[in-house]
């Protein structure tokens, strides 16, 4: 992670749950943290559970990432304040409860909206500041093993992924593409997806009362840690990472 010491990462999704972890893992290796969340007091919350010392790294930016002005505007201030971006980790994303065959267009558009159009714009915003600047930058995204097999709890469970498992198998095609162009405009930046079973976070929580076999947010943060620590002829470009004994 040497390699990544004073430079910029951007972690959206950082008020909790994986991307808190993940935005607090990388202050602690002198990284310069510019952490996006809808709630700023939670994120006031994260960077102030952070040893001391590694507070002056962690920069809180209240932003929804689905409201596009507001993203541009933030992205704007942090090239200002930091000099330009060099790492992306794209974090936030949601998901609704319902059958995807009777759930609100609201919950698909929320769905779309913040787990596949959101990286969107992100990515797009970062890899500019990454290829004007000629650096070694690397964009993350955070996919699910949703996005590679439609999941089947069963019909004793009454579960469904819905639409969600559609945005994170986008997620899953944009890699590709993201790795194909990055090649192609002739940068030296990097493409990783990493694909968690389930994890313990607020979106999963009501989860954990059935199912015992589960990740940390901190496990996948150190698979995260493990990606960016790569020499630079390495790309990993996709991580896919479950707990012992999960069942699907």
């Amino acid at each position: 992670m040497e390699q990544w010491k004073n430079r910029v990462a951007v972690v959206t999704g950082s008020s909790s749950g994986i991307g808190a972890q993940v935005a607090k893992d990388l202050a602690k290796h002198n990284i310069t943290v510019a952490a996006l969340a809808r709630r700023e007091e939670l994120l006031n919350e994260v960077k102030k559970s952070l040893p001391i010392e590694y507070q002056k790294n962690f920069h809180c930016f209240q932003c929804d990432v689905t409201d596009f002005v507001k993203v541009q505007k933030t992205f704007e201030l942090i090239e200002k304040n930091f000099g330009g971006i060099d790492i992306l980790i794209n974090n936030a994303g949601v998901v609704r409860p319902g059958n995807l065959v009777t759930m609100d267009r609201s919950n698909i558009s929320e769905i779309i909206n913040t787990n596949v159009t959101a990286i969107t714009d992100c990515t797009r915003l970062a890899f500019k500041s990454m290829k004007e600047r000629n650096v070694n930058g690397h964009v993350i995204l955070i996919n699910s093993i949703a996005g590679h097999k439609v999941l089947n709890f069963g019909s004793e469970i009454d579960v469904s992924l819905n639409f969600y498992t559609a945005s994170k198998f986008a997620v899953t095609a944009m890699t590709e593409t993201y790795r194909q162009e990055f090649y192609q405009l002739g940068t030296k930046v990097k493409i990783s997806s990493v694909s968690p079973g389930l994890v313990k976070t607020e979106m999963t929580g009501n989860q954990m009362e059935t199912n015992t076999n589960y990740l940390e947010p901190e496990d996948v943060s150190n698979a995260i840690m493990y990606i960016l620590s790569t020499p630079p002829n390495v790309q990993v470009h996709e991580l896919t990472i479950k707990p012992l004994g999960e069942p699907f």
